[in-house]
C-alpha cells in the first residue's frame, strides 16, 4: 500500500511516502499489484483524500494526512494477518488549496483516473458540499469528512435519497450552542459579555456556524449587533467588513474564519480599530495566528471546536502512536476525526471483504455505505481505535461474520440516519504559543439550543 500525491491542477501523480506497513517506497502501485496477484490475495481497494495542503488551511492538512496514514497502516498490518494481504492499495492524496471549485477538480480527478470508491474529505464544509453535489454523490462515491461541520451537511438535498455522505466530526449546531453558553457566562461566570458581532468566512461553515451562535445566544438574551460575511479568497484588505462589525462597539468579536484570514482580521482589527476582544471557532485553532498576530494579543483568548475525550484509552492510544510516528508535539482539531474517517473506511472495505469480494474494481461506494453503519453502529461488540491489536481484532471479527461496534479515538462513531455523529466541545485558549484545552463539554450536556 502506498501514499499518492496527486496535484489538483494536472495529471501528474507521484508517491509522496511509503506507509508504514509497507516498509519500501513503491512507485506506481507495482508492488500493490504484485500483491493483489499472488495467491489467496484480497481484493486491495483505492482510499482518496482530499484536504488542504496549501490556501488558508495548509497549516493542518498534513496532520489529517497523516491521520489517515496511520489508520490505512493499521488496517493493512490487520488484513495482512487476517486476510493474506493489504486490503488498501494505494492511499491517494489531493489538494483541495482549502477552496471548493480545486477540491471539485481533485476530486474528479482522483474518481477518474485513480478510481476510488470512497474519498475522505475535510476542511472545509465549501470544500465538502462542493465535492458531494458535484462528484460523490453523482458518481455513487462515498464521501466521510474528517473536519466537516456545516448544519448544512445534515440536510444536503443531493444527499436525501442517495445516502453517500457521512462525517466523523460533529455539527456546528452543537459548537454554536456551547459559544453561546460560554459567551453568556453560564460555563465561566467570569467570561460573560452581552453585545457580541461576529464576522465569519461566507461558506457553508462560516454562515452555519455564525447562524448557530446567534440563534442559540440570541435565545439567552444576548445581543447580536452584525453577522458580516467576508470571501473565502484570502482578501488583501478586511478594513470595511470590519467597520460593519465593530460600528456598534460590542463587547466582543466572534471570528468564524480560517488561518490565512484570522492573521489579517486581527491585525487590522488591533491596528486599525484598536480592537482586540476576540473569541475564535475550530476554524482559527492555529499556532500560526500566534506567530503571525503575536502572543501578547493572543494570549488568554478563547475558541471553541468539537473535541474529544481525552481520557480514554483509545484518545489515549492514538495520540501517543501517532506523535510519535510522524514526530509532532501537537495537533489541531479534526486530526483524530480524520483517523476515525479513514479506520471505518478501512473497516467498510474489510466487511467487503469478508463477505466474499474478490474484485476490486467491482467494489463501490454503495457497497462500502451499506457495510459502514454496521461496523460503527451498535448492536455489536465496543472496540475502541488507536492500537493496532485492537484494529486486528476487529478485522478477526469480520472475517468470523461477528459484529463490531468502532468506537472512534474521538468518541462513538455511531453514525444516525444523516450520516453525523456526536463528539463533545472542547472550549480552548492560546496560552504561551501554545493552544490549550481547557474544557470538555460532553455532547450530553450539551442543550438543543
Amino acid at each position: 500500500m502506498s501514499d499518492q500525491t496527486q496535484s489538483p491542477n494536472s495529471r501528474r501523480h507521484f508517491l509522496q511516502s511509503a506507509g508504514a506497513a509497507g516498509g519500501v517506497l513503491m512507485f506506481g502501485g507495482i508492488l500493490p499489484l504484485q500483491r493483489a496477484l499472488a495467491a489467496g490475495a484480497p481484493p486491495a481497494i483505492n482510499l482518496g483524500q482530499v484536504l488542504p495542503m496549501t490556501g488558508s488551511a495548509a497549516e493542518f492538512g498534513p496532520y489529517y494526512r497523516d491521520a489517515v496514514r496511520l489508520a490505512v497502516d493499521q488496517i493493512n498490518t490487520a488484513a495482512k494477518e487476517v486476510f493474506g494481504g493489504p486490503i488498501i492499495a494505494n492511499h491517494v492524496t489531493a489538494d483541495s488549496a482549502t477552496l471548493p471549485t480545486v477540491g471539485v477538480q481533485a476530486a474528479r480527478q482522483m474518481v477518474d483516473t485513480q478510481h476510488t470508491p470512497v474519498i475522505i474529505n475535510g476542511w472545509s464544509s465549501g470544500v465538502t458540499v462542493a465535492v458531494a453535489t458535484s462528484v460523490t454523490i453523482p458518481s455513487g462515491i462515498l464521501q466521510i469528512g474528517n473536519g466537516t461541520t456545516s448544519p448544512l451537511v445534515s440536510v444536503l438535498p443531493a444527499d436525501a435519497k442517495a445516502d453517500l455522505l457521512f462525517r466523523t466530526s460533529a455539527s456546528d449546531a452543537m459548537q454554536g450552542v456551547v459559544a453561546a453558553q460560554f459567551v453568556n457566562g453560564e460555563i465561566d461566570p467570569n467570561y460573560k459579555f452581552k453585545r457580541v458581532a461576529t464576522i465569519y468566512i461566507n461558506n457553508p461553515y462560516g454562515q452555519g456556524l455564525s447562524n448557530a451562535f446567534a440563534a442559540a445566544f440570541k435565545k439567552r438574551d444576548g445581543t447580536v449587533l452584525a453577522e458580516v460575511p467576508h470571501p473565502e479568497e484570502v482578501q488583501p484588505t478586511y478594513k470595511s467588513m470590519l467597520s460593519q462589525a465593530l460600528k456598534d462597539k460590542p463587547d466582543l468579536l466572534l471570528i468564524v474564519s480560517y488561518p490565512a484570514h484570522t492573521i489579517a482580521i486581527c491585525k487590522e482589527s488591533r491596528d486599525t480599530f484598536n480592537f482586540t476582544n476576540w473569541q475564535f471557532t475550530d476554524g482559527n485553532a492555529s499556532v500560526d495566528i500566534i506567530k503571525e498576530v503575536g502572543g501578547k494579543d493572543m494570549d488568554g483568548r478563547y475558541g471553541t471546536a468539537p473535541g474529544e475525550d481525552t481520557s480514554t484509552q483509545s484518545y489515549k492510544d492514538f495520540a501517543k502512536t501517532y506523535l510519535s510516528t510522524y514526530k509532532y508535539d501537537h495537533f489541531p482539531p479534526f486530526t483524530t476525526c480524520s483517523y476515525d474517517a479513514g479506520l471505518v473506511a478501512g473497516l467498510a472495505m474489510a466487511a467487503v471483504v469478508a463477505e466474499g469480494a474478490t474484485d476490486a474494481s467491482k467494489i463501490t461506494g454503495a457497497m462500502l455505505r451499506d457495510e459502514l453503519r454496521k461496523v460503527s453502529n451498535p448492536p455489536g461488540e465496543m472496540i475502541d481505535g488507536g492500537d493496532q491489536d485492537r484494529v486486528t481484532a476487529m478485522l478477526k471479527a469480520l472475517k468470523d461474520k461477528k459484529k463490531i461496534n468502532y468506537n472512534g479515538v474521538a468518541g462513538p462513531c455511531d453514525f444516525d440516519k444523516n450520516g453525523d455523529v456526536i463528539t463533545p466541545v472542547n472550549i480552548w485558549k492560546y496560552s504561551g504559543g501554545q493552544i490549550e484545552t481547557v474544557k470538555m463539554v460532553a455532547a450530553k450536556d450539551i442543550p438543543a439550543g
